[in-house]
């Protein structure tokens, strides 16, 4: 079986003779571009930085109301002469905001197959990983990314700095001492 990358890879081929944008491979492997590059960074992203963007949809429901227009008449007596009258109104409502999320990522050229397949091998201990270690980031090294930075409140197959750090993939800046 092959896995979905190349298979996103080889539809993107054909559809587009080897062409293939972003949005296509979002589509068909359901995550985002690897990477963001400073040039698409967050207002106030330091140089030379790199990051991703976890975007969660608003969730919009279906509202349907009654709504009085006449209030029912009744006698002292508590007899009803007419009953009351409604309509009933639908609307869509906004049950959770739309919510973007910037969060800094190491750079592609941090990415390298070692790198990777160091990844591979720190959630692969902590029982998140089950593939072969393969240096390759693929749907199922992504999956795992996914399934590690979730509780941490970022649902991103996209690495976060932040859980680089916490796996022990990345150095973590001491803070100056003078």
């Amino acid at each position: 079986m092959r896995s979905l990358p190349v298979l996103a890879g080889f539809f993107c081929a054909i559809a587009a003779l080897g062409a293939c944008d972003q949005s296509t491979q979002e589509a068909l492997i359901g995550e985002p571009a690897l990477m963001q590059t400073h040039e698409q960074a967050p207002p106030g992203a330091a140089p030379g930085t790199c990051w991703g963007k976890d975007v969660t949809p608003a969730v919009i429901e279906t509202v349907t109301e009654k709504i009085l227009l006449q209030p029912a008449q009744v006698l002292d007596d508590g007899t009803v002469i007419s009953d009351p009258v409604y309509k009933t109104e639908t609307r869509q409502a906004i049950v959770k905001e739309r919510r973007e999320l910037w969060f800094e990522t190491p750079c592609e050229d941090q990415l390298t197959p070692d790198f990777v397949a160091s990844l591979q091998r720190a959630l692969q201990a902590r029982g998140i990983y089950r593939g072969a270690i393969t240096g390759e980031m693929d749907a199922r090294t992504r999956r795992a990314i996914r399934h590690y930075q979730a509780p941490q409140g970022l649902d991103s197959g996209i690495l976060s700095l932040a859980a680089a750090r916490k796996l022990g993939l990345v150095a973590v800046g001491r803070p100056d001492t003078e």
